[in-house]
């Protein structure tokens, strides 16, 4: 069993590595290995061979299910009911729809946001909207969160915004009988308590999954504390509850006699009921569904009382996750909570000597600690080291007070808000003081640390090596496990050499960010959009794609101007990493800072790279784009220029005051690509070899515009769009100039695709030795 699923597992995994599931030949492969599997008899290949089938036709399936691109940008009339509980926030409303089946044209699960609405919007609800849709697109950097990737596996076909006129219309209200309705009831009334803000967000997610109104700051500390398992309803909730009520039931079914069913048989029964309840309560989302497949494979070999190895059923709880959803494998939790799992029967399974309660449940989150570092790092580039003391407290607190007085108070709710209130208060009270303790925790000086992801070969080697490390005192050659983990420890990102250049032109969507780095330092050029107090793109694509590269300060940060697209994440990138120093022309957007003016004439040199400010030579108080800092940097090799949102008349000024000297072999396009910017003198007279246009995927504006276009193709200049290619990296070495679009280079069946009317000059990775 345990190397059948093993097998299957490896199967699935493999086909998460192919770039392109269409081919043809994929079918006719698998066919022929599976027939040859059989009739060889090899029945661990026949698992392997299986598991790709399985995950090839699943995601074939899923890929199906998306908006098809003829529909892409248009006004629809759809009608629907709203799926899992509406997020409100910053004047808009964003849940998941699901259209009715006479929607032929329309995937089984969108995404909506109904901005500066104040209609009541509540899950169960039926409603007719006209919308304007998107296929899923997301933004693609190295290092960062893959959102097409979350769609995907959520199966959420297509994303969009809902139109204002017609005026939407309610059909009918949720059922109160109706799981929906009841979420949404309770989810109601709970927000109706006198209850700390903090504690009720972190109750809501305990019990109803719903996690949206906690804050960037607190999952923070819970990052950096390690706790972040306990508030996502996950495996260890789902079995604490059921291991709850079998204990109660077990006792109490054995005291009345009935025991033609045996007690045994009756627990498991209505412990595997109670933890399907609490996950539909959940909102029965992905983690929650793995649970309890998990934990219904350990119930049934005591319904049918089968004495199997802990090892069996958790080989056989793997392949039963798998089948039900083979693209949970893209998911972190899916890893984190099954290698978890397998770390402690490796830690306890065995042993003959029995540790008291504390000394065991130090060992069980070391052992947890030590062997989810390779995981954690791969997958999060980050480790902490408070996580074993935290955990140690935090883990019996949620678990024994909070989980079950706030289950039992929200329970109560429909009937008493006012005893419901008198369960959650002491609830209240006590998540107050593991917040505060956590923070304290979170505080401590080197905490945690930020590490680049190590490779898969590193992370293969890892894991064994953890193993090994913890296996019993007297194992032959126990300590090389700690040196198959050294390798995690030296990820190399490479320094470029001096007088080289690295760039990178970050998938900031609608906005504009950019990394340069020399053999010893680094310049953050504008810092993307922000879309809300809690969700910004210094948070979410600059700093991990930072903290990917392993750096831990910047030594210049160019804020251009004041724009929200290219000032709006500079706060988050400012709280999270030393900075040396600050250049805008906009210091009014940055009043919490010391910074200083940008201004035409400023140069410095890092690592014989030369950095010149073109402009502004004065700020012009009648335009903020024009005041942009413009940046040129240049060695030996070659020559990048960052114009911000310039337009015509600082082009035409730029021209006037430089000539040739604004010749450039990379142009990041001034202002989007706007139309009113890359006119034809000052693109004559930068001389481009390539241009790169930071816009977004269907913005609103209709960047870049196709005039500019066209004028880039009649002076023979190729250019990329980050909306079509991601995050660009672009390299200016000693004998080469490279540039390369990301999403070719980590190229996923599950990404978009350029687009098939796209220019013949819209290159996507190409390189060119420089004479």
């Amino acid at each position: 069993m345990i190397i059948a699923a093993l097998c299957f597992l490896t199967g699935i995994v493999l086909v998460q590595q192919v770039p392109d599931l269409t081919p043809l030949g994929y079918p006719m492969f698998l066919g022929a290995a599976l027939g040859f599997s059989i009739w060889r008899r090899r029945w661990h290949a026949l698992f392997l061979f299986l598991g790709m089938a399985w995950a090839i036709l699943f995601a074939l399936t899923r890929l199906a299910d998306r908006l098809p691109e003829q529909l892409e940008g248009i006004d629809m009339p759809v009608t629907g009911r709203i799926i899992g509980l509406p997020l409100s926030e910053d004047h808009r409303i964003r849940f998941d729809f699901a259209p009715t089946p006479n929607e032929p044209r329309l995937p089984s699960r969108i995404r909506l946001t109904w901005y500066q609405s104040d209609a009541v919007v509540k899950t169960g609800q039926s409603w007719r909207f006209t919308v304007k849709l998107k296929r899923p697109h997301g933004a693609a950097n190295p290092g960062g969160f893959d959102y097409e990737r979350w769609l995907f596996s959520e199966g959420i076909g297509a994303t969009g915004y809902i139109r204002g006129a017609p005026p939407p219309k309610l059909i009918e209200d949720a059922a109160p009988a109706d799981v929906a309705g009841l979420r949404q009831a309770l989810a109601d009334r709970l927000s109706g308590l006198a209850t700390n803000a903090t504690s009720l967000a972190l109750i809501r997610a305990l019990t109803l999954g719903d996690g949206s109104q906690i804050t960037q700051a607190q999952w923070a500390v819970f990052r950096m504390t390690g706790t972040t398992h306990l508030i996502v309803i996950s495996g260890s909730h789902i079995g604490l509850i059921a291991g709850f009520v079998y204990f109660l039931t077990l006792k109490f079914w054995a005291r009345t006699g009935l025991l033609s069913w045996p007690p045994p048989r009756i627990a498991a029964l209505i412990a595997l009921l109670a933890a399907v309840f609490y996950a539909v309560l959940a909102g029965f989302a992905v983690p929650t569904r793995r649970a309890v497949i998990m934990l219904a494979i350990a119930m049934a070999a005591v319904i049918w009382q089968r004495n199997t190895r802990p090892c069996n059923t958790l080989a056989a709880a793997l392949l039963a996750v798998l089948v039900a959803d083979p693209l949970a494998v893209l998911s972190a939790g899916f890893w984190l909570s099954f290698f978890a799992v397998g770390l402690i029967l490796f830690a306890v399974a065995g042993r003959l000597q029995k540790p008291n309660l504390f000394s065991g449940a130090l060992k069980l989150h070391g052992v947890t600690s030590l062997g989810l570092a390779p995981f954690l790092l791969f997958f999060f580039q980050q480790v902490s080291f408070v996580a074993p003391l935290a955990n140690l407290i935090a883990v019996p607190v949620i678990s024994v007070i909070v989980l079950p007085l706030s289950l039992l108070g929200l329970l109560l709710l429909p009937f008493s808000s006012a005893a419901a209130g008198l369960l959650l208060m002491p609830a209240d009270y006590v998540l107050q003081g593991l917040m505060w303790l956590l923070i304290q925790m979170a505080q401590i000086p080197a905490a945690t640390i930020n590490h680049p992801a190590p490779s898969y070969w590193t992370l293969l080697a890892a894991i064994p090596g953890a193993l090994l490390l913890l296996a019993p005192f007297g194992t032959p050659s126990r300590w090389l496990g700690g040196v198959m983990l050294l390798p995690l420890m030296f990820t190399d990102t490479g320094r470029p050499a001096p007088g080289e250049i690295r760039m990178a032109l970050l998938d900031v969507g609608q906005g504009l960010a950019v990394s340069v780095q020399t053999a010893n330092h680094r310049l953050v050029y504008d810092t993307g959009p922000q879309f809300s107090a809690e969700s910004d793109m210094g948070l979410n694509v600059v700093l991990p794609f930072l903290h990917a590269q392993g750096v831990e300060r910047i030594d210049t940060l160019i804020v251009s101007h004041g724009d929200n697209d290219h000032v709006g994440g500079a706060q988050s990138i400012l709280n999270a990493l030393p900075v040396t120093l600050i250049l805008t022309s906009a210091p009014d957007s940055l009043k919490e800072h010391t910074s200083s003016l940008c201004k035409a004439g400023q140069s410095w040199q890092w690592d014989k790279v030369t950095f010149t400010m073109l402009a502004p030579d004065q700020l012009d108080p009648a335009t903020d784009n024009n005041n942009s800092c413009v940046l040129k940097i240049q060695s030996a090799h070659g020559a990048i220029l960052l114009t911000g949102d310039i337009e015509a008349v600082a082009e035409s000024w730029l021209v006037g005051r430089y000539g040739k000297g604004l010749r450039a072999d990379i142009l990041i396009a001034p202002h989007h690509g706007s139309k009113t910017s890359s006119t034809r003198a000052f693109l004559e007279a930068v001389e481009p070899r390539y241009v790169l246009i930071p816009s977004g995927y269907r913005n609103q504006f209709g960047h870049p515009h196709p005039s500019v276009l066209a004028r880039y193709r009649d002076l023979g200049i190729p250019w990329l769009t980050s909306a079509d290619s991601g995050a660009i990296l672009v390299n200016l070495g000693e004998q080469r100039m490279t540039v390369a679009a990301y999403r070719e280079l980590d190229e996923k069946y599950w990404r978009a695709r350029r687009p098939s009317s796209s220019p013949s000059n819209l290159l996507s990775v190409f390189a060119e030795y420089v004479p």
